[in-house]
């Protein structure tokens, strides 16, 4: 038991070191935009795209998700010999680090990200049978609405729903204790994402929030 609490315990330091490479901002530094100052002010993929143009965004997108599988990939390197029969869970343990990384960055005074595109890492490598209801979900809501932000929110919502049923239903890579385990984690990464998104909730209430465009500010 002792172990296995190291083990949680690494892979989540494991995936915060590697969420805290936050490319949307570190992109930006290169080009001497600090996109902190610009836009809704956050690190992630939408207002990176929004500031930088879709190009950069998509770059952005693509390495805080490979941020999350790197970390899966190390987590399971590491453990798997040690703990077989939990290995799906440790690296769940990995992405949840990796989320939290993202979103609070100790050198950015705990002011990153709002983690979806981390999240969306995490499905890849551990929920690949969630990505047709959450992608269809965003598809749909970014295509008609045009809010990246609720697209966003019903995808993570569509988590919390599936790793339930799927659950009951064993259709999931956890076996025992450990899946109850995994579903109060990625309930817990799913819901953290949907409280990020609180100003956003509050804006698209308002009818004033902000529509995706793939048009870079600096054009």
């Amino acid at each position: 038991m002792t172990n296995m609490i190291a083990a949680r315990l690494g892979a989540a330091a494991i995936g915060y070191l590697c969420g805290m490479f936050l490319s949307g901002f570190f992109i930006g530094k290169s080009k001497d935009i600090d996109i902190r100052t610009q836009g809704s002010g956050n690190v992630g993929t939408t207002n990176t795209m929004r500031i930088l143009g879709l190009k950069v965004g998509a770059v952005t997108l693509l390495c805080d998700c490979l941020k999350c599988i790197a970390a899966v990939a190390i987590a399971y390197a590491l453990f798997h010999q040690a703990f077989p029969e939990h290995i799906k869970l440790i690296e769940l343990y990995a992405a949840f680090g990796t989320v939290l990384g993202h979103d609070f960055p100790v050198y950015m005074k705990f002011k990153g990200g709002k983690g979806i595109a981390s999240s969306f890492g995490m499905l890849i490598a551990i929920y690949p049978m969630f990505l047709p209801v959450c992608v269809l979900l965003f598809a749909l809501a970014v295509g008609i609405t045009k809010y990246v932000s609720l697209g966003s929110i019903l995808a993570a919502l569509a988590v919390i729903v599936q790793v339930f049923v799927m659950g009951r239903l064993g259709w999931l890579p956890f076996a025992g204790s450990d899946l109850l385990e995994a579903q109060i984690v990625t309930s817990l990464i799913a819901v953290l994402a949907v409280f990020l998104h609180r100003s956003n909730i509050r804006r698209l209430l308002q009818g004033n929030e902000n529509k995706l465009s793939f048009r870079s500010k600096r054009d």
